[in-house]
């Protein structure tokens, strides 16, 4: 192609195809080279555009660490909250307005660390949110210090010798608190991570997708893994897909297979579901349901 193709090429090319629900005016982002985040992001609006959803209808939250800066990103209704409490905000949110779907993006640290009791109780209550939590096994933002995710035996800033705490099994521990839809992948699987964005977006009640990236700065140093094309390389040779297990045979070993796939996608009646039908129990005919078209009763 010439020089002069490629000038009229780009003068006939007027938007960029993630402009739509991306701030274009706050790019380049933040994130590091070879972070998965930004390939998380590309999945997540190209999951929405396959849709086809109304974006005035939709609202992503997030809290405090790389991940929360996703909502500063996306071009939707956003809330960058405090630390931990990227669900409680959510839940106020869906309460107020049911008829918007309202997706959380998040890291481990501010979804199951210091906000892990807000997560199991939206679970239990089968809130109808989407909660996507991008697991990259450290405090990122914050030195690299070791969290409720970091592997056995794994480095970090404050354990130099190895972390020697269980981590949990988000899968696990999503699907035991009451979430209908339940399913992880890594940074790599990009095609798979947006299909099951795209179905756990569409699914009623608490959805929840881990996705495995992690730090490819500090994590990455701190154990000598190599670049973040190292990182890929081990997704692809050590990622075994099996769909439809029980998330407590996810566990995730320093360096070992992982586990991904869709675990868990079951039916089961959402919070506002559940509310409605206990008012009518007890107004009968006179209750008016909640959650109509324009969130009002």
């Amino acid at each position: 192609m010439s020089a002069k193709q490629v000038k009229d090429t780009a003068q006939e090319i007027k938007e960029h195809p993630m402009e739509g629900l991306l701030r274009m005016d706050r790019m380049p982002h933040i994130w590091c080279s070879t972070c998965g985040l930004g390939t998380t992001v590309t999945a997540l609006a190209t999951a929405i555009n396959q849709l086809g959803l109304d974006t005035n209808k939709m609202a992503v939250v997030s809290g405090i660490g790389c991940t929360g800066r996703v909502a500063g990103y996306l071009k939707l209704d956003s809330f960058h909250t405090t630390h931990g409490r990227a669900l409680p905000f959510a839940l106020g949110l869906h309460i107020s307005r049911p008829d918007m779907k309202v997706i959380v993006f998040s890291g481990d640290g501010d979804l199951i660390s210091i906000g892990g009791n807000h997560f199991i109780h939206t679970a239990r209550r089968n809130v109808d949110i989407t909660v996507i939590c991008v697991n990259n096994f450290i405090y990122a933002m914050t030195g690299g210090q070791v969290a409720p995710t970091t592997p056995v035996t794994a480095k970090s800033s404050t354990t130099p010798y190895g972390c020697y705490e269980h981590p949990f099994n988000l899968p696990r521990l999503a699907a035991s608190s009451g979430a209908t839809y339940v399913a992880r992948w890594t940074a790599l699987h990009i095609r798979r991570m947006t299909n099951s964005f795209k179905e756990a977006i569409a699914k009623p009640g608490f959805s929840f997708v881990e996705v495995i990236a992690p730090c490819s700065t500090l994590y990455a140093r701190l154990n000598r893994l190599g670049t973040g094309l190292d990182l890929m390389k081990f997704y692809h040779d050590n990622s075994v897909i099996k769909h439809g297990i029980e998330p407590k045979d996810a566990d995730i070993d320093f360096q070992s297979k992982i586990v991904v796939g869709k675990f868990i996608d079951i039916e089961k009646p959402t919070y506002i579901e559940c509310l409605n039908d206990a008012n009518k129990h007890v107004f009968g005919d006179k209750y008016k349901p909640y959650g109509g078209s324009d969130g009002s009763y």
